[in-house]
């Protein structure tokens, strides 16, 4: 006889299960195990270690990366390095974003730290390295290592703690730059201004307005040319963030609670949209690369990073202009505009290593023993010559090999370019007034929108338009619904990606009613079975 209980119970937990799969579906599917060091390296296997790197577009970078590939397999045999090369971090990023779901990472990954927190989402996806950098024989300085790397106590420990989140290191330093303001002294001077030590905004905002007098023929006066743009920031991203720290005021939390909408935020994209209104600032993705601009002499104050120092001022080596539209000027290299001179605030970027876990723990040993190598002196120092990048040791800093590079700057414009060499200066003087931005799921996102918001206004302006309040509070709901703010948070334990958005509710909603109508026809059919089988 047919138990219509048992019948029921067993309709309700197949719905059930069938309607909780979207939940594991978005929030992450079986976890992979943590890993876990192996007492030795199995070194009769042979292993493919898939590396993605970013270089800009430099040909010097390529090479000293091919070498460093070829320096570790002579020492490791048994380990392939696969290199694959990318121009953009966003590339990488979105290449990693993809291959999660596929479970085709990459082994060993150069990134940005707020993508490290977004790839970290998915189930096991990363390897914490807490307890892997001290481990005595593979760990940072391992007894077992066939390669002269830093122990911990020789990383900067500034830079490695910009790579804990939530109590666990998500990676390694690689490089590390920061922002640098590139003034044409030549220019300011003739001007009748002196440059400051250490520039703020108001004589930053002063001398761009300045540069735009124009003598009877409509030409400006600073440069004799129909074109100036006298102030450019590349990156507005990192404009609006660093102003905004400057003043104290809110950006974000190490919850991931946004902050940004605040009235200093808007108060200080007035100031920039007046400027941008005039035609006295202008940014990357309105004008073009601010480099080009000074080096053809009409551009005075240009914001980069320091690890675009090769490409701006009249004798840089990597310049991207023809050389017949070069200016003479000298070129000098001053921390970002501050409030307070007194309590310089400039962000800490750059690269970043983190590693990809997989089900084979000798595989990750190999990609865990090919990322230490980049850490290693020689590597270091190539690349830190290339462009204004730092290296991150403290075993590097103190190489003297090094300290003479530091000590040549200005004796030739190619290895030594002077500029290179004071950004570098610059960086390492100021190692304790960088400051980075929380990491969490979604400051990727955030940073975006920081930037946008900018580029936003000075648009508006050119335009004709007024950024007034009512301005800004339509554009900060376009923006939050454009980069999903409202949505973002970040767990205090597991990976708690927040509440599913309404579409997926809906969705489990109407699946839930599918297999309710579905269950119903089920006993509504084995009822009517039941009564005939009575019948008879």
């Amino acid at each position: 006889m047919i138990n219509l209980r048992k019948i029921k119970k067993s309709i309700c937990a197949a719905a059930l299960a069938i309607a909780m799969l979207p939940l594991s579906g978005c929030h992450g599917g079986d976890a992979r195990d943590d890993f876990e060091m192996p007492d030795t390296f199995d070194e009769s296997r042979q292993y493919e270690v898939v590396f993605w790197a970013k270089n800009d577009t430099n040909k010097t970078q390529v090479e000293i990366y091919q070498k460093c590939v070829e320096d570790f397999e002579a020492l490791y045999p048994n380990i392939h390095v696969n290199l694959k090369l990318y121009t953009d971090y966003s590339a990488i990023y979105n290449d990693v974003i993809t291959n999660i779901s596929t479970d085709t990472t990459p082994n060993v990954c150069i990134t940005y730290p707020d993508h490290i927190a977004t790839y970290m989402t998915g189930a096991g996806e990363i390897v914490f390295l807490d307890d892997v950098i001290n481990d005595p024989k593979y760990g940072l300085g391992g007894s077992e290592l066939r390669f002269d790397g830093p122990a911990v106590s020789e990383i900067v420990p500034k830079y490695l703690e910009e790579l804990e989140l939530k109590g666990h290191l998500m990676g390694l330093p690689f490089m590390r730059s920061s922002e640098a303001l590139y003034i044409n002294k030549t220019y300011v001077e003739a001007m009748g201004y002196e440059v400051p030590d250490v520039p703020t905004w108001d004589w930053v905002w002063e001398v761009s307005e300045a540069a735009l007098e124009k003598d009877e023929d409509g030409n400006f006066v600073v440069n004799g040319q129909d074109v100036m743009i006298p102030f450019i920031y590349k990156s507005t991203d990192n404009m609006l963030i660093t102003m905004l720290r400057q003043t104290g005021a809110g950006y974000s939390d190490d919850r991931g609670n946004i902050l940004i909408f605040n009235e200093t935020t808007g108060s200080i994209l007035k100031e920039i949209a007046e400027h941008g209104r005039t035609r006295a600032f202008s940014t990357f993705k309105i004008s073009s690369y601010p480099g080009n601009f000074m080096n053809a002499g009409q551009c005075i104050l240009a914001i980069d990073s320091t690890a675009g120092a090769t490409w701006i001022g009249s004798d840089a080596p990597l310049s991207d202009i023809h050389e017949s539209k070069m200016a003479e000027f000298e070129t000098v290299v001053r921390p970002v505009p501050q409030y307070d001179p007194e309590n310089i605030q400039m962000i800490s970027q750059g690269p970043s290593v983190c590693i990809f876990n997989k089900d084979d723990p000798q595989e990750v040993l190999a990609s865990w023993l090919f990322a230490q190598f980049l850490l290693t002196n020689e590597v270091q120092e190539s690349y830190s010559e290339t462009e204004g990048y730092v290296p991150v040791t403290l075993k590097a800093w103190n190489d003297p090999a090094y300290l003479e590079y530091i000590a040549l700057g200005g004796t030739d414009n190619d290895v030594h370019y002077q500029v290179k060499i004071d950004c570098v200066n610059m960086i390492i003087q100021n190692i304790d007034n960088t400051f980075i931005t929380p990491v969490f799921n979604g400051s990727a996102s955030l940073r975006n929108a920081a930037g946008q918001m900018v580029e936003n206004c000075v648009k508006t302006v050119r335009r004709g338009g007024i950024v007034d309040d009512a301005y800004l509070e339509g554009m900060y709901g376009d923006v939050e619904q454009m980069y999903r703010l409202g949505e973002q948070r970040i767990s205090t334990g597991s990976k708690d990606l927040g509440p599913l958005p309404a579409t997926a509710v809906l969705l489990l909603c109407c699946i839930g009613i599918a297999w309710l109508g579905m269950g119903i026809y089920v006993v509504k059919n084995c009822l009517m079975r039941y009564n005939s089988n009575r019948s008879k």
